[in-house]
């Protein structure tokens, strides 16, 4: 059993920064593919990044591409997304999940658990 939570969500002005932090208990994490979703009021949950157990292998979404990036640290037990170029368009609840693949995909349904979200706001 793994138990996500993140942080570090908040409001933020067009082109301003914020980095999500999500913690994860359990002595297994560094086992674990890790993703980052989100899902916008009236949308689909779309997955923004994923990273494989190692941090060696990572994906985007195109359209944020060259703004955020995921990274993790295995001895933290923690996986970060840092957002750059924030636009109003990336206002959303983020959810990081974790999946029992070494290598994650974008599918949802893959992922095993998920943490409660961080609301992201970002104003124009």
């Amino acid at each position: 059993q793994v138990q996500l939570v993140e942080s570090g969500g908040g409001l933020v002005q067009a082109g301003g920064s914020l980095r999500l932090s999500c913690a994860a208990s359990g002595r297994t994490f560094s086992t674990y593919g890790m993703g980052w979703f989100r899902q916008a009021p009236g949308k689909e949950r779309e997955r923004v990044a994923h990273i494989s157990w190692t941090g060696r292998s990572t994906s985007y979404a195109d359209s944020v591409k060259g703004r955020f990036t995921i990274s993790r640290d295995n001895a933290k037990n923690t996986v970060y997304l840092q957002m750059n170029s924030l636009q109003p368009e990336d206002t959303a609840v983020y959810y990081c999940a974790a999946t029992k693949w070494a290598v994650p995909s974008s599918s949802p349904g893959q992922y095993n658990y998920w943490g409660q979200g961080t609301q992201v706001t970002v104003s124009s």
